[in-house]
């Protein structure tokens, strides 16, 4: 079979997606790609580079003949708006050189977009599959840009390209990483070490959320449904579960005691500019996505595995 490459590889989503994807085609069909955050111990297929970097990426696909790519290198929202100009090149460059690459070479590709897509004046409850598109931040404005290059290569050169937006997404096996979602992984972390947490966003705030478990059988399930149901070559709508972040507390303290005080910062207007909810209804007719993780097993996952990781830190 040709190789599947994933960039970003050490990131929250590809350091879970990477072993998914040995267990369904094998460690020597799958190339991991990375900069930094390169674990000791990996014993995958991995490559240094950094990106956006052309040439280097054509190296990779030649050298491996590369069939599949899952591109997920991006500089997240909060992290971004340090330095926007960065968000732009990073994330516009690198997609336009693998769809370039990918057209030539006759590869398909997975990009991830975001509920970062959306904006203040997005509906905010079920939010619809097609819908305004008004982003206050440089990653949400990269995630529409991107959307629209991915259905442009999909009509003017009939490339394979598939996208989720997805919605916050909650993981133990990697530490919170700028994101406005993080607080929902950074509670537990803080649960777990100190019993207390500052939250930087309101007691109130809702926004739409999903295990990674979850987000993992979403992507891989996307990739490999058939071409001809999927109607979306933008990106499809992708959710799970919303709660406040006090629900949060309130299931984290029926396994753990953990105390919660609010100082909102930044971080606070962009989470008000994002969805509560999310209508994903086209994701489920069209290739059959479902959700396995509620807010309580999620919560008692995690718990679970973050204690044995602590433990094993000591």
């Amino acid at each position: 079979m040709k190789k599947i490459l994933v960039t970003g590889a050490f990131g929250q989503i590809g350091s879970e997606l990477v072993p998914e994807l040995w267990k369904r085609f094998g460690k020597d069909n799958v190339i991991a790609v990375g900069n930094r955050n390169i674990p000791d111990g990996f014993d995958g297929i991995v490559e240094k580079l950094r990106l956006p970097d052309k040439e280097g990426m054509e190296s990779l696909i030649k050298k491996h003949d590369i069939g599949t790519i899952y591109h997920l290198v991006s500089l997240l929202s909060a992290t971004g708006e340090e330095n926007p100009g960065f968000t732009w090149d990073l994330n516009m460059q690198s997609l336009k050189d693998v769809l370039d690459l990918s057209v030539e070479h006759q590869i398909k590709v997975f990009w991830p977009s975001s509920i970062a897509a959306f904006g203040p004046t997005t509906p905010r409850d079920n939010t619809p599959q097609r819908t305004v598109l008004e982003p206050t931040t440089m990653y949400g404005v990269t995630k529409v840009a991107g959307e629209l290059m991915c259905q442009y290569y999909f009509n003017k050169f009939n490339l394979d390209v598939r996208s989720v937006r997805y919605p916050g997404i909650i993981s133990y096996k990697t530490p919170p990483g700028g994101g406005t979602t993080d607080y929902a992984v950074a509670i537990f972390y803080d649960a777990l070490k100190s019993g207390q947490y500052e939250s930087f966003v309101k007691a109130d705030t809702v926004l739409p959320m999903m295990y990674m478990d979850d987000a993992v059988k979403a992507t891989v399930d996307l990739m490999e449904a058939d071409p001809i149901k999927l109607t979306i070559r933008t990106s499809y709508n992708l959710a799970a579960i919303s709660f406040t972040v006090t629900e949060l507390a309130e299931m984290i303290n029926k396994m753990v005691k953990v105390e919660v005080t609010y100082k909102p910062d930044h971080r606070q207007a962009i989470a008000d500019s994002w969805p509560k909810s999310i209508d994903d209804s086209q994701a489920r007719q069209d290739w059959g996505w479902s959700h396995q993780y509620d807010l309580e097993k999620m919560t008692e996952v995690m718990l679970i595995e973050l204690k044995k990781k602590f433990a094993e830190e000591k």
